[in-house]
């Protein structure tokens, strides 16, 4: 198989992903005071949320990709 091939594979399994998990989020520590040895930290979560169509794009994308490079080969 080509690179390119490889690289479709891969986008497929991320459009997948993209579609299956519809929003992701972490939490992240932000420091509020900083008073000498006192150190005062604050946690906030962020939810980043991945649109269906970049899901689908990116899933044809690499089917694209896949018979592009079976193709070339």
């Amino acid at each position: 198989m080509r690179n390119i091939a490889w690289i479709g594979i891969v986008l497929i399994v991320l459009g997948i992903a993209g579609l299956a998990f519809e929003n992701f989020s972490y939490t992240e520590d932000k420091p509020v005071l900083k008073a000498g040895p006192i150190e005062v930290t604050a946690k906030e979560e962020h939810t980043i949320s991945i649109p269906t169509v970049a899901g689908v794009v990116v899933l044809l994308a690499g089917v694209a990709l896949v018979f592009v490079g079976r193709r070339s080969a």
